[in-house]
């Protein structure tokens, strides 16, 4: 980074103009030399002659920063960024901000440098990467908060009743969620999580009404929590039981037009019993919802046929065609950039 400030000032990029003092080029120059303690006293100088200098303010608070000292660097980079307009130098600014900011536990003041980082910089993978940390840290720190101010409460035990679940202990889990129903029944969303984990668990005899009268109690607390009706529309779906499920999937859409997976569902128990012209509608609002997703429009596709809408079929069959070469792609993607080549052969041949 400082190798690309150096060059970016030498050619003008970062705000160097042939007015700037001596004092302001030393001050930079010996910066971008990794000299960060020695740039210190020559840009204080100059910034207490021009105040209103952001240039000096930038690169006083990161030579500051660099140099251990967050506690004068950190204003600095607050009161400057702002008016810096190159991108690189706002870069190195926000990354040494995020670290001081984190350091002081100034939590708020992190999430604006992060801001700035994910604007300017969205896709890029180390600024990913640091505002992946940043979140992961903040999380713990404030569960950390939590579970010493407040250690007997029910969020306590509905913390860990979530990390419970995240590491695939359902019982464990869900003993921990009767703990919080058993503080504050009243507490919505937890039935919903309970039913969850129940059909996360091998399948039995009772796994479908155990689940369905969670969600039905969950609906009783929450009218409105769309996943609970999705869920029981699955559930319903799975049992064959069609006007349930074409229910419970409707009431899902209505409460979250943007539940995609709402209206692929309704689509097809639509399709199931036989009303094909009324599942393209909500097979049609999936599709534009997820358009890279193959299945709403392999339904779709179904829909158009089964309806006499051959030219129509077989443009979306040729648009399932597309997302699903395009999500094989990307899951290969992935799996290289994770696993490698190797581990994706070692992958298939298991």
């Amino acid at each position: 980074m400082r190798a690309f400030l150096l060059f970016a000032a030498l050619t003008g990029m970062v705000a160097q103009t042939p007015n700037q003092s001596a004092l302001l080029q030393q001050g930079i120059k010996l910066y971008e030399e990794g000299k960060v303690r020695e740039a210190i006293e020559p840009l204080r100088r100059e910034l207490k002659t021009n105040p209103s200098s952001f240039t000096a303010q930038g690169y006083l608070g990161l030579s500051f920063a660099e140099a251990g000292f967050c506690q004068d660097g950190e204003p600095l980079l607050k009161k400057s960024i702002g008016r810096i307009t190159n991108k690189e130098m706002r870069r190195a600014m926000a990354e040494s901000g995020v670290r001081c900011a984190m350091g002081a536990n100034q939590q708020d003041d992190a999430l604006d440098f992060v801001r700035i980082l994910r604007k300017d910089f969205p896709k890029d993978p180390e600024v990913l990467y640091l505002t992946t940390h940043v979140f992961s840290d903040l999380s713990l720190r404030v569960s950390q908060e939590l579970i010493f101010s407040a250690p007997g409460s029910y969020q306590v035990h509905q913390l860990n009743a979530e990390a419970l679940e995240t590491q695939g202990k359902w019982d464990e889990a869900a003993a921990e969620y009767r703990v919080v129903l058993q503080q504050n029944p009243k507490v919505v969303g937890i039935h919903f999580r309970i039913a969850r984990l129940i059909l996360s668990k091998p399948k039995t005899d009772s796994t479908f009404g155990d689940a369905k009268k969670e969600l039905d109690e969950e609906l009783r607390l929450n009218p409105g929590n769309a996943g609970a009706e999705y869920v029981l529309g699955e559930i319903s779906r799975q049992s064959d039981d069609w006007p349930a499920a074409i229910e419970h999937f409707s009431k899902a859409a209505l409460l979250d037009s943007s539940f995609a997976d709402a209206y692929t569902g309704l689509g097809r128990a639509l399709i199931q019993v036989d009303k094909p012209a009324e599942a393209i509608r909500p097979l049609q609002e999936a599709t534009r919802l997820q358009p890279d997703n193959p299945a709403p429009h392999f339904h779709l596709a179904v829909a158009y046929r089964r309806a006499g809408r051959v030219a129509d079929a077989d443009k979306e069959s040729q648009m399932f065609k597309q997302a699903s070469e395009h999500a094989d792609a990307n899951r290969r993607a992935v799996e290289n950039g994770v696993l490698g080549p190797q581990g994706i052969d070692a992958k298939e041949q298991r």
